[in-house]
């Protein structure tokens, strides 16, 4: 049996064939040295990298080096891969001697599977047709070819704003318990770091899993304790609460710690024989079985300059208290709270990243590809091929559309009514001019009518283009923004 070679978001045990499979692991410190990781993403990797070596013991050859290629040239004997997450590790591995590449896994639908299906389209690729079609492919809530409740999406039932005692009633999440892998990964990187090699974010207590004893805890922890309550406050946001009833597995998922569709298989098992509820189960069925898997093709299926997308003509760099996570220079509070969150812990959920980090970027015209990397580097599980979906395609539209029919772009009235972040801020959502004017709402307006002959007619934004041509002090809220400009709000 050939020896496996598994990068280190290759970690599970469907990554290889055979239990007793031999296995090669590499530790590249190029890697840290190329981008500037958030220090506790940094710590999550080499964890589970070296807690991974450990579990295999005897049966996989562990190296550490500078570079792949140099730990390369000390193996001696043909290696598998299976398929890399990145154009730039696939190429890498296609050019090496003695090196198979095999199909790629950690996800529910194969490439060739969604490439049929996007061939088949002639069109618009949107994700709810592919998780459509996903569902009825792998049999999950389907009853014959129909969804189990009569809908494929039960998305409308769960937007509920936070509770107004501030509170989601579920156990907290199981946290992982450092251990002298840790304690080695830590002094590494403060060496590391004195080096020269730069980190940003602080550094803290390891918040997510990075074995498969401690992944697969957090999911059965999820499935029996949270599922329930994820579905309807999925899309909240509480300042007392970041984790609120989210699964944290994402960086598990990505690390390639989980079986997806597993996972999924755990939820739906969850709903038919537990009684979770369908709403929750359809929501976090949709977000692997669809989202993730979306995202991850579109990754590959479309042109690889679809990274460096720019429709809007977006041309602000990151400023420099965005890209140090300076949230004490912010007064706004949503922004505040949820950039000391990407500080604090490199992780907040989707809608945070969407609706307050996203929306402001795309206000404000930052560089997109500039926002491929922020979230890559900042986020516990953020990779390339995460990230050129989410940002490029979603968040900042940046290609007019090939993923989404509108852009995400909203005012202080969508963040006020699913979070507890406008009561005490100095700055009122409602007023879009003015000293207390939320930069939000006026942000809003400002890249509307910035943008009202780039965004295409088709794009669901018909009557709010109307509306802000109404607006008789439009010009002056331009003005004020364009003053603000990329400073903190």
């Amino acid at each position: 049996m050939s020896r496996r070679w598994l990068f280190a978001d290759q970690l599970g045990p469907h990554f290889l064939d055979d239990r007793k499979q031999p296995v090669l692991l590499i530790e590249s410190k190029a890697v840290f040295r190329r981008r500037a990781y958030h220090r506790q993403k940094a710590h999550l990797i080499l964890s589970a990298l070296r807690h991974r070596a450990a579990e295999l013991g005897e049966q996989a050859i562990f190296l550490r080096a500078e570079t792949y290629g140099q730990a390369l040239q000390k193996v001696r004997e043909p290696l598998e891969v299976c398929h890399p997450t990145s154009r730039r590790a696939l190429k890498f591995v296609r050019n090496r001697d003695g090196v198979t590449l095999l199909p790629a896994r950690g996800y529910a639908t194969s490439l060739a599977d969604f490439a049929d299906w996007a061939d088949d389209r002639r069109g618009a690729l949107r994700m709810e047709a592919f998780y459509r079609f996903a569902r009825q492919h792998h049999g999950v809530l389907v009853e014959g070819d129909e969804p189990v409740g009569g809908r494929w999406s039960l998305d409308v039932e769960n937007r509920e704003p936070p509770p107004k005692n501030g509170k989601v009633d579920v156990p907290a999440p199981p946290m992982p318990k450092e251990d002298d892998i840790d304690a080695e990964v830590r002094a590494d990187l403060d060496r590391w770091e004195r080096e020269g090699i730069r980190f940003v974010g602080r550094d803290g207590p390891r918040r997510f899993p990075a074995t498969i004893e401690e992944a697969n805890a957090r999911l059965r922890h999820f499935l029996r304790h949270r599922l329930a309550a994820f579905g309807p406050y999925g899309d909240a946001m509480l300042s007392t609460d970041p984790w609120l009833a989210h699964s944290m597995l994402s960086s598990s998922f990505n690390l390639g710690l989980l079986d997806p569709l597993e996972a999924v298989r755990g939820a739906e098992q969850a709903y038919r024989t537990e009684g979770a509820p369908l709403a929750s189960v359809e929501g976090f069925v949709r977000q692997i079985l669809g989202w993730r898997d979306y995202i991850w093709h579109t990754y590959w299926y479309f042109e690889p300059t679809w990274r460096n997308s720019n429709e809007l003509g977006a041309r602000r760099s990151l400023p420099a208290w965005w890209n140090d996570l300076d949230a004490d220079a912010v007064d706004a509070h949503c922004l505040s709270d949820v950039l000391a969150g990407v500080r604090d812990r490199a992780w907040v959920h989707h809608i945070p990243r969407l609706m307050v980090l996203g929306n402001y970027a795309l206000q404000r015209g930052f560089r997109p590809s500039e926002l491929v990397e922020w979230f890559h580097t900042r986020f516990v599980d953020g990779y390339e091929w995460v990230m050129t979906a989410n940002v490029v395609g979603m968040s900042q539209y940046a290609d007019l559309g090939r993923i989404t029919t509108k852009p995400y772009v909203s005012g202080g009235a969508y963040i006020n009514r699913m979070s507890d972040y406008c009561g005490g801020c100095r700055y009122d959502p409602k007023k879009r001019l003015g000293e207390d004017a939320c930069p939000f709402t006026a942000g809003y307006w400002a890249f509307l009518a910035g943008n009202r002959d780039r965004i295409p007619g088709n794009a669901r934004m018909a009557r709010t283009m109307k509306q802000m041509e109404r607006l008789p002090d439009l010009d002056a809220v331009v003005d004020q923004e364009k003053r603000r400009g990329s400073d903190p709000p």
